[in-house]
């Protein structure tokens, strides 16, 4: 056994434990915890918030710390062999990072800490909904982002069409379709800053719009 090839391996194993655990979490905010709040009282919300969600976020936001740091380790050991579906993937995925710790944290810590005052007898911070509005969005476009993401990642490795051929080859993806596949998924994150959750918002709706998402890139890669 060489030891480039274990380090390479460990890194991967790393990479799979971190992102099933960011991701199964993610899936759990946003179907299951989000309508669990729409259907319950109050104090069973205000309950959770405090002592619930904050458990939460930590194994959340670590995870992707985790899987982004251990990605990143990931493409180094590749190199070459780095081939245009995982390079979406990778682009997904690092604006899902993003999200969680420049959004999606930051304004779940107003929300918590809103949440507590009020329990103690205090008053709500004015920007909690605001920033719970914030984390709303940028969550939901994770959840979006995610099923392409995990698409590509996995079709980077046992998907045959141009996104296999590694980016140094020729053949491969047409820089047409690479720029308007990176066009349309930075529009997304964009939106995901500045814009609204609309067909995002229900459940099935943000499941339908990644598939939709994925099944409309891999046309781009494909036949551009």
């Amino acid at each position: 056994m060489e030891l480039e090839n274990l380090v390479s391996y460990l890194f991967r194993w790393m990479h799979f434990f971190a992102g099933v655990t960011w991701i199964g979490i993610l899936y759990y905010f946003n179907f299951i915890q989000t309508e669990f709040f729409k259907e319950t009282d109050a104090a069973a919300k205000s309950s959770a918030i405090s002592k619930l969600v904050p458990r939460a976020l930590w194994w959340f936001r670590y995870g992707a710390l985790f899987t982004f740091v251990s990605g990143v380790a990931l493409a180094a050991f590749l190199a070459q062999a780095v081939n245009f579906y995982i390079t979406i993937g990778m682009l997904m995925g690092t604006i899902m990072f993003l999200n969680v710790w420049l959004i999606i944290w930051p304004a779940q810590k107003i929300v918590i800490a809103s949440t507590d005052a009020v329990i103690a007898g205090g008053e709500a911070n004015p920007a909690a909904a605001g920033a719970l509005a914030k984390a709303g969005l940028a969550s939901r476009t994770n959840t979006l982002l995610s099923l392409p993401m995990l698409f590509f990642m996995g079709a980077s490795g046992h998907l045959v069409g141009l996104g296999r051929i590694p980016m140094a080859s020729e053949g491969g993806v047409s820089m047409l379709a690479q720029i308007l596949t990176i066009a349309i998924v930075l529009g997304i994150a964009l939106n995901g800053i500045k814009g609204k959750q609309g067909p995002m918002t229900s459940v099935v709706g943000v499941i339908h719009c990644g598939i939709g998402l994925g099944a409309v890139l891999l046309l781009i890669m494909e036949l551009l």
